[in-house]
């Protein structure tokens, strides 16, 4: 959350407490969306949606204006959630689970406020690399430095999971802690072996390393992965097409995880019908904005989904004649 987003709410506020509703102010209900860094698939997709919010969204006596604010993804998104320090944010089906039921990085407290709006697109698994690096298998980034984001993150427990699958520990590598954006500058100057990156395709940090540097998309398949997937079941098989970047010629066998958009569950029910149908009614524009766009869909809506859905976003699909 912005620094004049949080003096205009504990300006109009009379309690911290309140923060964990949308704000009101003069006819005028705030919502904020938690994306991610500028490099990944969260940011532009979330500002897009801000726009179809305040443009199109309708509630009674009130005009719903939505602000997308830059996150650092999905484990510390579900934490403002669970703190109601913002109405909605984007995040990886698995990192919600383990939130809700408190595993993982959350073993210290579930956090059970947690609700869904809807499942949005598949973010794909890249390991990139110069194709000068040498690495061409995930074995090889033994005695490498990667970069795996900042700890605690979705990012970094999969690198974890990836390493333990293929009998390796967190010792084998130089583990590096930069967004995504910063590590494609450290690749770029020589600093960093790699970046393990789960974004939409394509993503704007790995498109600006390959139109200045040849680049390799190491494949993350074979016996390992399949040991990966038995431990970590939302982990689907994909493929990143060949053409999604300069120089990546052939597929590229790899993971996906479904994002989410989530709430919690103190933000009204009309608030949440109103912004789950601004979303799956102009699915067309977000589109156009991004690829990843194309792939959200009504049909998908609760693909993925393993948390409570939010009764506003229940009330939208049951007059759709969308069930679990």
């Amino acid at each position: 959350m912005s620094l004049s987003r949080r003096q205009f709410l504990g300006a109009t506020t009379a309690s911290l407490a309140l923060l964990s509703a949308p704000a009101f102010a003069a006819g005028r209900t705030f919502f904020g969306i938690a994306t991610g860094g500028t490099g990944g698939t969260y940011y532009p997709l979330g500002g897009m949606l801000a726009q179809l919010i305040s443009n199109t969204a309708e509630l009674p006596d009130t005009k719903l204006s939505a602000t997308a604010e830059t996150g650092n993804a999905s484990v510390a998104n579900a934490q403002l959630l669970g703190r109601g320090e913002i109405e909605s944010a984007f995040a990886a089906a698995d990192i919600l689970d383990a939130a809700y039921k408190g595993v993982s990085q959350f073993e210290d407290g579930a956090i059970t406020n947690l609700r869904a709006i809807g499942a949005l697109y598949p973010e794909t698994v890249q390991l990139v690399v110069r194709a000068d690096s040498g690495i061409a298998t995930f074995e090889d980034l033994k005695g490498k430095s990667i970069s795996s984001g900042s700890p605690g993150s979705g990012q970094w427990q999969l690198l974890g999971d990836l390493l333990e699958a293929h009998g390796m520990t967190r010792d084998d590598v130089s583990e590096d802690y930069s967004s995504f954006a910063q590590s494609v500058d450290k690749i770029k100057d020589g600093n960093l072996d790699a970046s393990l990156i789960t974004a939409g395709l394509p993503t704007s940090s790995v498109t600006d390393l390959a139109n200045g540097h040849d680049i390799r998309i190491v494949p993350l398949t074979g016996p390992a992965i399949v040991k990966l997937q038995e431990a970590q079941p939302y982990y689907a098989n994909a493929t990143i097409p060949a053409g999604s970047y300069k120089g990546v010629e052939t597929d590229v066998p790899t993971l996906a995880v479904r994002a989410i958009w989530a709430t919690h569950a103190e933000v009204p029910d009309e608030v949440i019908y109103a912004v789950t149908k601004a979303l799956y009614e102009n699915t067309e524009t977000l589109g156009q904005v991004h690829p990843m766009g194309k792939q959200i869909s009504l049909d998908k809506a609760l693909e993925s989904v393993s948390i409570p859905v939010h009764p506003g976003a229940e009330k939208y699909y049951a007059e759709k004649g969308i069930t679990k």
